[in-house]
């Protein structure tokens, strides 16, 4: 057996053969070797000598312990004339228990790091889609989005519930985040501002929608990861969603974040009066701004599509029949695109509600266009979403669709302030600390058994998170709809009047899309009443 560190105790030579295999040592003339175990290296005296004498008293005692362990260890019988070790039967099953009794240990060690790792995997796992690295071009923004949300909700949950005043709808609140923290933000991996618009306003909402402060900050900020769509829409704005599909981060454009700030009050308003509305909902409104970058707007809205259904046909109808149709070939491509007002009319596809279900859809989409048209809005359009029961999830539609983001977040970040002259060193030497970190690997999507618990007090999602079809003996139908309005951030302003003048040269001008509010609301209505069986 190998002595454990050669270091400490000298050189190695090879043995010297100057007698028979099995006599007695034999002392050379250049140096003295004692033989050790069969299938050990030998040891020199001088070797030994040289470690009988240390330079303290600690290395004294750590010598002579290394000393007794190597005549332990080397030890010979000279009443056999050999080299043997004299092992009683004790010795050598002890010696067995002891080999089981590691192994044993080391399996155990294994299993508990592999049940730690599947643990870990299992909590990181989205329901959609693959990770994306560092390098993604929208990594940083995420970070810094949800970092601010994070914070920006829970500095306005903590302080007591109240009512809201007229300076609520038009308050802003700025915060601005460091790698090094200071007395009102943590410590951010990334510098940034961020600016939280109406926050009570928008805690109201939340309420009145039955979405928990807690869970709304579990959903969007508790692992860090958004799910991406491949691109963004035709309005140019990306959108991410939470990682259990509950919630949409949407980038809107720097108009589209000035109107709702003007129509937010008319919004608060309409949603205390019309608790099942089917207007979008809207839960928070921020900003984030990069050093030397530009500002991005975002808005936090609820999710029309449930987490634990596959939608097997996607509609998205706006009332008007100009330009509003995908072609067959690129159906064939994709089936799962999102159809138009015209596919809607050629497969001829209605809604089965039956007549209780339709009188209160019918009455509470007028109410919701009557706002809309007040509030000059136009190029709204009713989201629908249709799920086979008899298909079920069998499909798995939803795999592969989206991209991950999914910074690390294992290292906690330190809360502290600094003086400005001591800040550079810190900042540096933080900055060098969070470079190497990476996103971790996520495991394959799976999809839960039940939609979200706010959604069954409401009328249109109160039937697993959407609206069972029904016929006209209010009997269950094969379908489960998913409804909602939105895109209700466009107004009717000079670029849309240029447009609709410029369409009318050539086409008809109350069919294409650009029309007057008033004119939009009538069209809208009209085609969502006959869309009913």
């Amino acid at each position: 057996m190998t002595p454990r560190n050669s270091k400490d105790i000298g050189p190695m030579v090879p043995p010297k053969s100057s007698g028979p295999p099995f006599g007695p040592p034999v002392r050379s003339s250049t140096m003295d070797v004692r033989r050790t175990r069969p299938g050990s290296q030998l040891l020199t005296e001088s070797a030994i000598r040289s470690q009988q004498q240390p330079d303290s008293p600690q290395g004294e005692s750590s010598s002579r312990a290394r000393h007794r362990q190597i005549y332990r260890r080397n030890t010979y019988s000279a009443d056999l004339g050999s080299t043997s070790f004299r092992r009683s039967d004790d010795e050598m099953e002890m010696d067995e228990f002891e080999a089981r009794r590691r192994m044993e240990a080391l399996k155990k060690s294994s299993s508990r790091r592999m049940s730690k790792r599947k643990k870990d995997e299992d909590n990181d796992r989205v329901m959609i889609g693959t990770r994306i690295g560092e390098d993604h071009v929208n990594y940083v923004l995420m970070y810094n989005m949800l970092t601010g949300i994070r914070v920006s909700v829970s500095r306005c949950n903590a302080k007591p519930q109240r009512m809201l005043v007229d300076e609520d709808f038009t308050a802003a609140h700025k915060l601005a985040f460091d790698i090094t923290g200071n007395e009102l933000t943590p410590s951010s991996k990334y510098d940034f501002k961020f600016k939280d618009y109406a926050p009570w306003v928008f805690r109201h909402l939340r309420e009145d929608f039955h979405i928990d402060a807690s869970d709304y900050l579990v959903s969007l900020t508790s692992k860090y990861i958004l799910s991406e769509l491949g691109s963004p829409g035709k309005s140019g704005s990306f959108f991410y969603f939470s990682q259990d599909y509950r919630f949409i981060i949407k980038t809107i454009h720097h108009s589209e974040h000035k109107f709702m700030r003007k129509i937010l009050k008319d919004y608060f308003n309409h949603v205390k009066q019309n608790p099942h509305t089917l207007l979008c909902r809207f839960f928070g409104l921020h900003r984030v701004k990069l050093p030397h970058g530009r500002k991005i707007h975002f808005v936090v809205m609820g999710n029309v599509f449930p987490p634990n259904r596959d939608i097997h046909e996607t509609y998205d109808l706006k009332g008007s029949t100009l330009g509003r149709a995908i072609s067959d070939e690129e159906l064939a491509n994709n089936p799962r695109a999102t159809q138009k007002d015209l596919n809607w009319v050629n497969r001829n596809r209605k809604l089965e509600l039956g007549p209780e279900k339709r009188h209160l859809f019918v009455e509470q989409i007028k109410r919701d266009v009557e706002l809309l048209s007040r509030l000059n809005i136009m190029d709204y359009s009713l989201l629908i979403g249709i799920h086979d029961i008899e298909r079920g999830n069998k499909d798995n539609i939803r795999d592969n669709t989206l991209k991950v983001f999914h910074p690390d977040t294992s290292k906690p970040l330190t809360r502290e302030t600094t003086r400005k002259d001591k800040r550079e060193s810190k900042v540096s030497a933080l900055r060098m600390a969070v470079k190497v970190s990476d996103p971790q690997a996520l495991g394959p999507s799976t999809l839960p058994s039940d939609s979200f618990s706010e959604r069954r007090h409401f009328i249109f999602y109160a039937d697993d998170g959407g609206l069972l079809s029904t016929n006209e003996q209010n009997e269950q139908g094969e379908d489960l709809y998913y409804l909602g309005i939105i895109d209700i951030l466009t107004p009717y302003n000079f670029v849309k009047k240029i447009e609709h003048a410029w369409k009318s040269l050539s086409q008809d001008k109350h069919a294409i899309s650009a029309v007057n509010p008033r004119e939009y609301a009538s069209r809208f209505l009209s085609f969502m009443i006959h869309a009913i069986k």
